[in-house]
This record gives C-alpha cells, structure tokens and sequence, in this order.
C-alpha cells in the first residue's frame, strides 16, 4: 500500500428532512449568502423553497445567481462570482446536482482570491483561500459534496477539464433523498453510471490496496442490486437513499486509500462527447466504459479479470466488459454512440478533439492508436 493522508473536512448531513439544520449551519458561517442553482428543477422538488426558509430564519440575507447549465461553464461561474463580490458575501449555498455544486466550488474560489474561474481550473492560480460552501445535493451521481473536486468547459479553449484542491471542500452537505424522487428516469440511471464509474477508476489506478477494492466492488454490487429496482419505481425514497449514499462513497477518497493513483482516462474521453455534443456525463461514461476496457483487455487482463470475478462470478475479462455492459442497457443508458444520437458524420470530429486535448489516464496512458481504437468500440 502507498502513504495517505485521509481528511474529510464536510460535514454531511444525511436524511428525510436534513436540511433542517441548513440555518444553524449556515449562521455559523456569516449573515450573507449567494445562492447557486441551476434552471428550475429545484424550484419544483422542493429543495429551493426549504432551503431558503432555512437561510431567512436565521436572518440571513440572500442573492441568488440561477442558470447553471448541466456541463457547466467557466463563464458562468465568473459572473457568479461577480454577483457574490459586488454583494460581499459571506458563503455560498448550493442547490442541485454536480454541475452546480462543481460551479459554487470554483467560485467560492474566485471570490476569494479574485481569479478567473479558467486561470483556477487550469493551476495558474494557486488557492490560498475560499469563502465556505454549504451544498444541498438533489441528484445522486458525482459524490462532488463530499470531495474537493469540480469540472468546468470553457468553449473557447475547447476543453472540458476537472480540477482539484483541498479548498473546494464543501463546508457542510445536506443530502435528502426525497429531493431525488423528481429525478427523471434517465438522469437516474446516469447517476448510477457515474457512481460506478468513479469506483472503477479508482480501480483501475495503479497501486495495491486490498481493502479499497472490496469498497469498490460493495459500491457496484450496490448499485447493480439497488439500481434496477429503482428505475422500476422512481419514487422509492429508501432506494434513493441507498443509491445516493452509494454515490457519495463512490467518490469521497474511501476507493482510493492505499493507491498510486486513479486512472481517470475514461472521464477525459467522455468529457469530450458532452464538450462537443453535450451529452449528459454519465451517458459519455456509460458510452466509453465498455470500449475503453475492450481495448485494455490484452494490457490488463488479470485486473479485469479479478472485477469479473467479484461483480459477476466469473473470474474472466469478457465476462466483466459484458456484464459491465448489460448493466448500464438495463438501466437504459447508450452504450454505443448511436444509441446515444450521434451519427457517423459525428466520428471524425470525436477523434480529432480527443487527440487535439490528448485524453490519456494517468495510469494506464493513451496514444492516439488507444483512442481510435476505443472510438471503434464505442461505435
């Protein structure tokens, strides 16, 4: 096993009606509060409307930036930022899923320091500080609130890219699984595509850590009982909660204690089809997943045997792509780029910004023949 160091700074608050404790959180913290979300749905769950009784009975003022788009920009959380400066805020409460919550961490950043969001996310700006960040979470995919990690596009550099540092904690988390009951079928079984793809690049990084993989295969086997049960009854709050407790874990640093490193190279492809096409992200992952393991199939097979072996009885490499495979079909997310709506004519145009951003992982490297290769798996 490698050295680490676990530290888990956020407060995560977990239950049918949690956000209860949002006003007591949330004067500890300061009298202001900017208020990120995204465009309407957490007007309709609920969340917006508990939230905000929340911060004005503790007497706190609010301002709101709305907007945030499902693969977020970097412009967006500029003129967040320029809302929370010009209002002299003292934290930040984010209301949503990834996007939002990835968007409030740039720009708790960049009020602080006084950054562009693209000069953060790109390292030209080292954080010193960052206002606090409370998250109300209503999608269960990105374990984003409770890791100091966000991922914002920029359109003009063609990037879509994912940035981390200890600032981006969120102070505090509030996660009731009722406010995921609204979540339409198909953003649900995106979500449970993303939670098992993050246990899988921690999985497939380099590095020997036992107990990290058996947290990894207990994730997946979570969400291949719990997931199709749930995408045949959307409004189950006790297997929403199971699946957003899932999803936390997927990615809050438990998968990855012990090891080198991730790999992360499937997300860097991915990011690219929601780049260009925007796709939603757990759609890109369910999509390259199964290309990406094809193609390392005769560079790792043992690795992706030992997954076979613990996910579905079968200590084989085929047998785990497949089973892989048919798990995200049964959920009903694309596992091939037509399925996801994307002609042929669209093919090149993948290829050439996948080689032109030069996606690769850190542990397993890509070269412009892997990721041709994998494109042809994922066609």
């Amino acid at each position: 096993m490698e050295n680490f160091l676990a530290h888990i700074p956020t407060a995560l608050h977990f239950g049918k009606g949690c956000v209860e404790q949002l006003g007591e959180a949330g004067s500890r913290l300061g009298k202001r509060a900017l208020l990120i979300y995204g465009k309407g749905s957490v007007l309709k769950n609920g969340s917006y409307t508990d939230t905000k009784k929340q911060l004005e009975s503790a007497g706190i003022a609010i301002f709101e930036y709305n907007g945030i788009k499902p693969n977020p920009l970097a412009e967006d959380v500029d003129a967040a930022a320029k809302t929370g400066i010009e209002n002299d805020i003292d934290f930040i409460v984010a209301i949503g899923g990834g996007s939002v919550i990835d968007s409030a961490k740039i720009t708790a950043v960049c009020i602080a320091t006084g950054a562009s969001a693209w000069d953060v996310m790109k390292m030209k700006v080292k954080p010193v500080s960052a206002i606090p960040l409370i998250a109300v979470l209503t999608l269960a995919a990105t374990g984003t609130e409770m890791n100091p990690v966000a991922v914002l596009q920029n359109p003009g550099t063609r990037e879509k890219i994912g940035y981390r540092h200890e600032r981006l904690f969120p102070a505090h988390s509030f996660l009731d699984p009722a406010y995921t009951k609204s979540v339409p079928a198909n953003y649900t079984a995106y979500g449970i595509v993303d939670l098992t793809a993050h246990c899988l690049e921690a999985y497939f990084g380099d590095g020997d850590a036992s107990l990290s993989d058996r947290f990894v295969e207990a994730i997946i086997k979570e969400g291949m009982e719990y997931g199709p049960m749930l995408m045949k009854d959307l409004e189950n709050y006790d297997l929403r909660a199971r699946i957003m407790w899932a999803a936390t874990n997927a990615l809050n640093g438990l998968t990855s204690y012990g090891r080198l490193n991730g790999d992360w190279g499937v997300h860097a492809l991915g990011h690219v089809l929601s780049f260009l096409y925007d796709m939603p992200h757990g759609a890109t992952l369910s999509i390259v997943y199964p290309a990406w393991l094809r193609n390392m199939k005769n560079r790792i097979p043992d690795r992706i045997a030992q997954l076979g072996s613990q996910l579905f009885g079968k200590e084989d490499a085929d047998a785990a792509i497949e089973g892989l495979e048919a798990f995200f079909s049964v959920l009903g997310s694309p596992v091939r780029l037509s399925e996801g709506g994307l002609p042929k004519e669209s093919y090149d145009d993948i290829l050439k910004l996948m080689n032109e951003n030069e996606c690769t992982g850190a542990a397993r490297e890509l070269d412009n023949d892997d990721r041709e290769n994998i494109l042809k798996f994922m066609v």
